[in-house]
């Protein structure tokens, strides 16, 4: 596999085929001792199409930044283990693909986007180097500092030659973001995976960022993996949402149909947690309890010691994935009392 140079960003529409983009079945990462297995991903199933945003919802501790970094074999091997499942990018195994090939894929194919730019950014390069590092890597024809100046442009820094000369630190919180995004975009991926992209900013700047990922999206046909803690930011974004709890896939579907009426205690405790602008000025609830370590899962529904509708069923038996509607699923022995 090569990296892509013919078709500029901009003109690269979203196909019209109906098969996924990016697969993943039956996922499953451990580390640590094979005897005494830290189950971090624990057969994890989800799709994503072709310009499409998918979600991955959780709390801190859930699995989601281990499962982003999996779909381009970015966990360091051999501490992590991929005991199981398949990702399967276009027609490619990942899982099996040869040194070669997987640099082409890492960020000429998937590009990241990392929670905290700040860390993320070499500290000690200017921005236009790391931009141009990336640009010889996946776009070896293009000169770097004409594409530099256009890849800050498209993510809304205007004084690209200041932006290009300054060091991460000179630059504010939103400006590196920009950057941050400028640099994943440097490979003209196909899809950008967002982990927390806006977890170190404030709400103003978060709503900004947001809005370049979609303008971002329909201009350059880019499928979109966010991955957050807050529902609240998939509405309107996202077209999809999985939501993750302990290792697991514990609800996923529609996102208007997720937010509307949730199937899973955990979900609706995600919705519940979420500030509002209008209503009562009563407290936020909360969910009780800790995300279990996943060397230490609970027997059974992985939940229950924090659901309040756990019951024995849920103490005894992990529930299975149930399909409860178009494109929904949910595990939950009792996700009718939920949605009621």
């Amino acid at each position: 596999m090569t990296a892509r140079h013919s078709t500029p960003p901009a003109t690269r529409q979203p196909t019209s085929s109906g098969y996924p983009l990016l697969t993943v079945r039956d996922l499953a990462i451990h580390f640590g001792s094979p005897h005494r297995p830290i189950r971090a991903v624990d057969g994890v199933d989800f799709d994503i199409r072709e310009g499409e945003t998918v979600a991955l919802v959780g709390e801190s501790g859930c699995g989601k930044s281990v499962t982003a970094m999996a779909l381009a074999r970015l966990l360091p091997e051999p501490a992590a283990r991929y005991v199981g499942g398949r990702i399967r990018y276009r027609s490619m195994d990942v899982l099996a693909m040869a040194a070669k090939p997987l640099r082409a894929l890492r960020g000429g194919e998937i590009a990241y986007i990392f929670q905290e730019p700040s860390n993320a950014l070499n500290p000690v390069f200017r921005i236009g180097y790391q931009i141009a590092e990336a640009l010889r890597q996946h776009q070896p024809n293009a000169d770097p500092r004409v594409e530099t100046a256009a890849l800050l442009r498209m993510v809304g820094l205007t004084d690209t030659e200041r932006t290009a000369r300054a060091y991460p630190h000179e630059l504010s919180g939103g400006m590196q973001q920009r950057a941050m995004i400028a640099l994943a975009l440097a490979g003209h991926p196909r899809l950008l995976v967002a982990d927390e992209p806006t977890t170190a900013l404030d709400v103003t700047i978060q709503a900004q960022i947001l809005e370049l990922l979609q303008k971002l999206q329909r201009d350059l046909g880019m499928a979109i993996l966010l991955i957050t803690h807050n529902l609240g930011l998939v509405a309107g974004v996202a077209h999809r949402v999985n939501v993750m709890y302990a290792g697991r896939i514990v609800e996923a579907g529609p996102t208007a149909n997720i937010l509307t009426t949730p199937h899973h205690p955990y979900t609706r405790g995600l919705l519940a947690a979420v500030p509002q602008l209008t209503g009562s000025a009563d407290r936020l609830t909360g969910i009780s309890g800790v995300v279990p370590p996943p060397d230490r899962l609970p027997a059974g529904c992985r939940f229950h010691p924090r659901c309040p509708l756990a019951r024995t069923p849920c103490r005894d038996a992990e529930p299975d994935e149930e399909t409860t509607g178009p494109q929904r699923t949910v595990r939950c022995h009792f996700w009718q009392e939920v949605s009621a």
